[in-house]
């Protein structure tokens, strides 16, 4: 029986719906909130920006990153399957759309972004109990000298037991992967309003003369070309708030609770990254943050300025919970998208298997944790993940298109906030993104757009499997 046969059978178990609003919404804001609220405020305050333009870049983000989630939460009612915005492309413009993020998210957009989360992880420990390399010897093979596969092995080896480790707790089941979630979620929740006690409570940094004036204090060009590479870099904490929608299939009321939940986890996000970077200024002046070192956690640091070396270890540590609440968010959600493109049998087929006892797309987080692996050990994931937000926007102007054709089709029959005006806005800032990124970086986009091109020769091949001829 060939793979295109297996699919076609009926699954003897189903994925649990088990999941509620709560869950849903720590869980979006646990893939939001991860390393980027402890690392972002150094290069921002790098730009030139004053500390108040850095807020407001904050909140800018913020509520464009919300103005997208009621964009999506728009296609909610569409269907109660997992795959979210794969499922949504299909509904909304064929096979071929659907597909093409779907392979992109396989390819770039979720495992490079478990492998660099999982890279992180293990430099964080690295940094408190230095981690020893037992390939050493051979830490300067490489492949096309571009890839090093031994290379910093310890970090590598202990980046693929972490995967490795959270995979087998989501194998074991939703609730449990759902569970972990929340305790890593609430956790590093509660650190950051710590943090932001802490600092707001310490005295305000005496004035620091800057060397020069910096170069968006003037106004006009240079102040909005500061803007707009804040909001670049501060889009990067904000992404991750669409996974919750991979999961609709194990949502208890997905109609209801996903939209609920993605607006729930984002506000609560702009809330703790606007409150958080306030008090990193107040701590620090922008100079002070902007001389922190290329190696060293800008969040850290301010914590260290506050309450002494105790300080520094204890966000050190944080950090260490918050990207494993990430990466466990990234797995439990992302396994979701190949799972369903398998049912539809646009992916190999056995990633459509639920476990008979577990009740979760075990295959799929095995094809997850596979390919991840491939690309901690390649050590070119820290490339790829540059190429994430890139890849993301391309298909966030694909979803406010395909919200403005539903619901002019009147596939949408209920109330779209701020329809026609919302999706037009998303679709021409996402196109500025892209065309920005394309025109500033290139190689990078010119390589992104290969990778993405890949899915037409495994679209034709799947569709020959699956019997079909076009989207």
């Amino acid at each position: 029986m060939n793979e295109a046969a297996q699919g076609a059978a009926p699954a003897k178990a189903t994925l649990a719906r088990s999941l509620g609003v709560v869950t849903g919404t720590l869980l979006v804001a646990g893939v939001v909130i991860g390393s980027g609220v402890f690392k972002k405020i150094v290069p921002l305050a790098q730009t030139g920006l004053s500390a108040t333009w850095i807020l407001v870049a904050w909140v800018a983000a913020g509520l464009l990153t919300l103005g997208a989630a009621f964009n999506l939460t728009a296609l909610a009612p569409l269907t109660k399957e997992s795959g979210g915005i794969y499922e949504y492309l299909r509904l909304a413009f064929g096979n071929l759309a659907s597909f093409l993020f779907g392979w992109t998210d396989f390819t770039i957009i979720g495992s490079a972004s478990v492998a660099a989360l999982g890279f992180i992880f293990a430099q964080t420990v690295n940094s408190f109990w230095p981690v020893p390399n037992p390939l050493q010897a051979w830490a300067q093979v490489s492949i096309g000298h571009v890839m090093y596969p031994f290379a910093d092995s310890g970090i590598k080896l202990l980046a693929l037991g972490t995967i490795g480790g959270l995979t087998w707790v989501n194998y074991r089941g939703v609730a449990a992967g759902g569970t972990l979630s929340n305790v890593f979620t609430g956790a590093k929740i509660l650190g950051l309003l710590l943090l932001i006690v802490v600092g707001l409570g310490v005295a305000a940094p005496a004035p620091v003369a800057l060397p020069s004036p910096a170069p968006a204090a003037a106004g006009g060009p240079a102040l909005w070309s500061a803007f707009f590479s804040a909001l670049l870099s501060i889009f990067w904490a904000y992404d991750g708030w669409v996974d919750l929608s991979f999961v609709t299939g194990e949502m208890r009321n997905p109609t209801r609770d996903v939209p609920r939940a993605i607006v729930g986890g984002v506000a609560i996000a702009i809330g703790v990254y606007v409150l958080v970077n306030y008090a990193y200024l107040h701590v620090l002046s922008l100079a002070q943050l902007a001389a922190v070192g290329p190696n060293e956690i800008g969040a850290a640091v301010v914590a260290e300025a506050a309450v002494g070396r105790w300080g520094k270890i204890g966000v050190t540590a944080l950090l260490m919970v918050s990207v494993l609440g990430t990466l466990n968010a990234v797995l439990l959600s992302h396994s979701r998208i190949y799972f369903r493109m398998a049912q539809e049998r646009f992916f190999f087929a056995r990633a459509a298997v639920v476990h008979p006892r577990y009740r979760t797309p075990h295959l799929a987080l095995l094809y997850t944790l596979g390919w991840s692996s491939v690309l901690v050990v390649s050590g070119t994931f820290d490339l790829l993940t540059d190429l994430v937000i890139f890849a993301t926007f391309v298909f966030y102007g694909l979803v406010a298109v395909a919200v403005l054709k539903l619901k002019r089709q009147g596939q949408l029959v209920g109330p779209v906030r701020g329809y026609p005006f919302l999706q037009l806005f998303l679709l021409l800032f996402a196109l500025t993104l892209v065309v920005h990124t394309v025109v500033t970086q290139p190689a990078k986009s010119l390589l992104g757009l290969g990778l993405m091109a890949t899915s037409l020769p495994f679209y034709a091949y799947f569709s020959r499997r699956a019997g079909r001829a076009g989207p």
